[in-house]
């Protein structure tokens, strides 16, 4: 689920002259150490040095936990939808998020007008064939997001969180229908009609909360935990945000 992503060295003589340099004690640094003395989990095939690979369980006790803080919440504090990935190629970040999940390719035209294609809407398995009844929802609704932030953001990193094309996660094109279904709620309140997304959905959620270093409520948390029993294989899988 959720992927994205670093001099030369000492030349050679330095590098030689080095052993003759009094040895130092070596720090006890667990960055050096291999997973299995340090406790982290050795990396799967495939995902880059700082995804974070977990089971859901494991995924959902690194969540924080919080009482939610809606008061001064303003969905303008989240600027969207920006020039997204291309700037000059007049589609926004709605559109090229609409543009990258087409099941089947729309034809493009002036200003990122999008004619035909198809797209299938994970939240209720429905296939749509009109790029105009696609919703692009954030996956952590931004009134969520404003409640879940330990410390205020910025407004830099709000517009980056509104726009985060990095994950394949955090943004995703879904009927206006469902998402309206949605609305800002977490999965204590909402989950999505077609239950067979429901593993998928926990995963996504808890994934792009760990991503953004979003805290959760209890009743949110319970709500994953129960959601995780239904999901022994499930992995969550996030690249932290700095």
């Amino acid at each position: 689920m959720i992927t994205n992503l670093m001099r030369r060295g000492l030349p050679a003589l330095l590098l030689a002259a080095l052993p003759l340099l009094p040895a130092l004690p070596a720090a006890a640094d667990s960055t050096t150490l291999p997973p299995a003395a340090t406790g982290a989990p050795e990396p799967l095939p495939g995902t880059r040095p700082l995804e974070q690979v977990l089971p859901l369980f494991d995924a959902i006790d690194r969540l924080p936990i919080a009482a939610e803080h809606r008061e001064g919440y303003d969905r303008r504090l989240y600027k969207h939808w920006n020039k997204g990935l291309n700037a000059v190629d007049g589609c926004n970040t709605r559109k090229e998020v609409i543009l990258a999940e087409a099941v089947e390719a729309p034809q493009i035209g002036e200003r990122c007008a999008l004619t035909g294609g198809s797209w299938l809407s994970k939240y209720d398995n429905v296939t749509v064939t009109d790029a105009a009844r696609l919703d692009v929802d954030h996956f952590v609704p931004l009134a969520e997001v404003y409640d879940s932030e330990q410390v205020p953001w910025s407004a830099a990193r709000r517009e980056a969180y509104a726009n985060d094309q990095d994950s394949p996660d955090t943004l995703i094109a879904v009927t206006a229908a469902s998402n309206r279904s949605k609305a800002d709620k977490d999965p204590a309140e909402w989950l999505p009609s077609d239950a067979s997304y429901h593993c998928t959905y926990a995963a996504t959620w808890v994934g792009t909360k760990l991503r953004w270093d979003l805290a959760a409520d209890e009743a949110e948390r319970d709500a994953l935990l129960g959601l995780a029993e239904d999901c022994p294989a499930t992995v969550v899988a996030y690249e932290p945000v700095p």
